[in-house]
């Protein structure tokens, strides 16, 4: 059977990509940022799975404001990057895995979760930020990759107990997989941030390490915080967080075992948060 092996969190912040695709990684705002990330890199070549499970938010580029799905699962063979209004990221066309995805969402849905079913999908840095974050700018992604987008953009959004639920349902759907799968779910988005408004610009150190804390510690007390305490503590894009909590509830029940953890400000006008987590 399939299995999951490990979940990875990170921040996906679209100057991030900008950065990379500019070769601007270097430079002395950004160097923190991506040495950050340098260990990360290397446990990647050393562990990289077979298939990718990434949860990510759309930014209206897939999805318009017209029709939202709270989730929706990629089951197509290949994404391509998304036009976000100043032409695609130069990056490889995301494939993806047509069989584990389809079985996911069957398993998933019987599981009482209405997914949305995209079988074209473009995806945008929500999705392809944290993949060159982890593997730098190859020619082409090392694995294949499912998207699995959540809304956390158009209110109303998925509780945190939902999203936690749903990383359960998740690893029961992958472990009934037929195949000896390696599996990694990475949730992404966060940390604390606000792009508009008199509070644009917030940031949260103390909310950021206590949740990156209760993450590996206690997800199950995590899951019940409600939104207006993500929207108040981390501003209003900080709500992204709750998709971490799909990530988390896809690993093992014990302990996980904490491989790098990563915390840095600011990046753009955001907190980059990073932690890579291994089934015991």
């Amino acid at each position: 059977m399939a299995r999951i092996t490990a979940s990875v969190y990170t921040s996906h912040v679209p100057a991030i990509g900008a950065a990379l695709d500019l070769g601007k990684s270097a430079e002395p705002y950004w160097r923190p940022v991506f040495q950050g990330y340098e260990p990360s890199k290397a446990w990647m070549r050393a562990n990289t799975p077979d298939v990718i499970v990434l949860v990510y938010n759309d930014h209206a580029t897939a999805f318009s404001l017209d029709l939202i799905p709270t989730f929706a699962i990629g089951c197509a063979a290949q994404f391509k990057p998304a036009d976000e209004g100043w032409g695609p990221r130069p990056v490889p066309m995301v494939q993806g895995h047509p069989e584990l995805a389809a079985h996911m969402a069957q398993s998933v849905i019987q599981d009482d979760f209405d997914l949305a079913i995209a079988n074209k999908l473009d995806v945008d840095h929500g999705l392809t930020v944290p993949l060159s974050l982890m593997f730098g700018q190859p020619d082409a992604w090392p694995c294949p990759v499912i998207p699995f987008a959540v809304n956390v953009v158009q209110y109303p959004v998925p509780s945190g107990r939902r999203c936690l639920a749903l990383g359960q349902a998740i690893r029961k759907a992958v472990e009934s997989f037929d195949a000896p799968l390696n599996v990694q779910v990475w949730g992404t988005g966060g940390m604390s941030h606000q792009l508009q408004g008199p509070r644009a610009g917030l940031i949260n150190r103390d909310f950021d390490t206590a949740f990156l804390d209760q993450l590996i510690a206690d997800p199950e007390t995590l899951s019940r915080k409600p939104h207006i305490d993500y929207v108040r503590e981390a501003g209003s894009e900080g709500i992204e967080l709750v998709m971490w909590l799909i990530a988390r509830g896809a690993m093992s029940e014990r302990a996980p075992r904490v491989v790098h953890r990563f915390y840095h400000v600011p990046a753009s006008n955001t907190a980059v948060g990073h932690l890579i987590l291994e089934n015991s």
